[in-house]
């Protein structure tokens, strides 16, 4: 965690490893410059390249946001068709009855 409780976003992150990565910045100078120890350092740089593939998937991935919105619709449509499913069999019920009561078969 960085010193003094700051929180950084992937974005920030992922510029201060650069900083040491790719343009060969001294990791003493950057970790001092953004004030986090080595350890959180090499804690962010082993995620990046833990979890680096997902920057290489296709171009019109959702995000996370993107598909929780996607599954709440989903979830709201399943209820839906469960609700009119259920008032269906309750009508084809009541139909049945209905035939049964008039004597039809």
């Amino acid at each position: 965690m960085p010193r003094g409780g700051r929180r950084f976003t992937a974005q920030q992150k992922v510029a201060i490893v650069r900083l040491h990565l790719i343009e060969k910045k001294p990791l003493s100078e950057v970790c001092q410059e953004h004030q986090i120890d080595p350890g959180t350092f090499y804690r962010w740089q082993k995620e990046l390249f833990e979890h680096g593939a997902a920057a290489f998937e296709a171009q019109g991935s959702k995000t996370k946001a993107d598909q929780a919105a996607k599954d709440q619709e989903i979830a709201r449509l399943q209820a839906r068709l469960q609700k009119r499913d259920e008032v269906l069999a309750e009508l084809m019920q009541e139909h049945v009855q209905l035939k049964k009561d008039l004597g039809e078969s």
